[in-house]
């Protein structure tokens, strides 16, 4: 009697250490898989702000661009003003 409740009893803890270690695969599969969803969504992120920056530079030469064409515009036509006026 004694030999069958010591067997019932190593028999059930050995279930338990495999279940506890499908168990632990289970988690750290699932801890994988979420770093690297984060993984996947901070790139993401990350490039976004990229393009959201390159956006933003290429606003910023454009104007830029813009304000050196209206002085040059003006410069010039200011030029010819002068020149076209004769001096007293």
């Amino acid at each position: 009697m004694r030999k069958i409740v010591l067997v019932a009893a190593i028999a059930g803890a050995a279930l338990s250490l495999a279940a506890c270690s499908q168990e632990t695969k289970d988690a750290a599969e699932d801890t994988a898989d979420n770093a690297m969803a984060d993984t996947q969504a901070n790139a993401e992120a990350a490039g976004d702000a990229v393009e959201g920056a390159a956006t933003d530079a290429a606003d910023a030469v454009a104007d830029v661009a813009d304000g050196a064409t209206d002085t040059a515009t003006a410069t010039a036509t200011a030029t010819a003003t002068a020149t076209a006026t004769p001096a007293q």
